[in-house]
């Protein structure tokens, strides 16, 4: 089975590391990263990734993982051939996947009706006729989509348990030592976090 990342420049890195990482894992599963050229892709933290292969020279995959980015708004306007290549290689595939603000892309592309996404893109998902869904990870048929950054190694350890049994999905959680503990709540941390948080994705997006 094939596994594609998307590039685009300013993507977040963790948005493909992580699936890539747990998908990497399963020995059947072979993993390509597509863009628009062959030339390095750097993402919004200056980590640089070379592609395999070219929105024109592959046409079809197994599973699609589409990254996310902290100017998602800037891909809506232009997404560099993202948008049209999903729309081309959506019906060859048997899993089309989102990260954070990702599923705003498969959005734009029309190919979801239910997703999640970061907290601060989803009044663009419900502007393009999405239901929103506050859940980490949210299936609609095919297409599915994990909230925030982090929230893409759920996504992929819920995408190999679907795919290739529970079992499998537990040894690579416990192979790569994911048990998430992390140190502040997300519900909990103080407002004026919360509405710096807001104001800095607000202002990236200008």
């Amino acid at each position: 089975m094939e596994a594609t990342f998307v590039l685009y420049p300013k993507m977040t890195a963790l948005d493909f590391v992580g699936p890539f990482e747990v998908l990497g894992s399963v020995p059947v599963v072979t993993t390509r990263f597509v863009a628009a050229t062959l030339d390095p892709v750097t993402s919004d933290n200056g980590l640089t990734v070379l592609p395999t292969d070219t929105f024109s020279s592959l046409r079809s995959t197994d599973i699609v993982v589409v990254p996310g980015s902290g100017h998602w708004r800037d891909l809506l306007k232009d997404s560099g051939g993202v948008v049209e290549w999903l729309q081309a290689v959506h019906p060859t595939t048997k899993w089309t996947t989102s990260v954070c603000t990702g599923s705003t892309l498969l959005a734009e592309a029309g190919l979801v009706s239910k997703a999640t996404t970061h907290w601060a893109a989803r009044s663009d998902l419900e502007t393009r006729g999405v239901e929103v869904s506050t859940d980490r990870v949210v299936f609609d048929g095919k297409v599915v989509s994990g909230a925030g950054v982090s929230a893409g190694i759920d996504m992929a350890l819920r995408l190999v348990e679907a795919e290739f049994g529970e079992m499998v999905a537990q040894a690579v959680q416990v192979g790569i030592e994911y048990d998430p503990q992390p140190p502040h709540a997300y519900d909990s941390i103080p407002p004026e976090i919360a509405a710096g948080l807001k104001a800095a994705f607000e202002s990236s997006q200008a």
